[in-house]
């Protein structure tokens, strides 16, 4: 959701997941990397629409490398663990 204040990037991807989940189609994947892979792992605010939409069958890819990077990769609550080959080609 871009570069600014951390609370405002809070608000706005709970918002902009809460609208996926409430319109369709349904994208077919949701890809997470950088530090939005936070938003993948065990005590994320999001887990749970996350997981919904898993469950509706959309695709949500965390980067390994950015993973690997916060130190998040056993952590992961939700999704599979891509590379940018998939990252790209979604």
């Amino acid at each position: 959701m871009g570069k600014g204040d951390e609370a405002l990037g809070k608000i706005l991807m709970k918002s902009f997941i809460y609208t996926v989940k409430e319109t369709t189609p349904h994208p077919e994947a949701i890809l997470f990397y950088n530090s939005g892979v936070r938003l993948t792992v065990n005590d994320s605010p999001l887990l749970d629409d996350l997981k919904y939409l898993e469950n509706l069958g959309v695709e949500i890819v965390s980067c390994g490398t950015c993973l690997d990077f916060y130190e998040l990769k056993e952590k992961l609550g939700v999704g599979i663990i891509s590379n940018m080959y998939t990252i790209y080609e979604k």
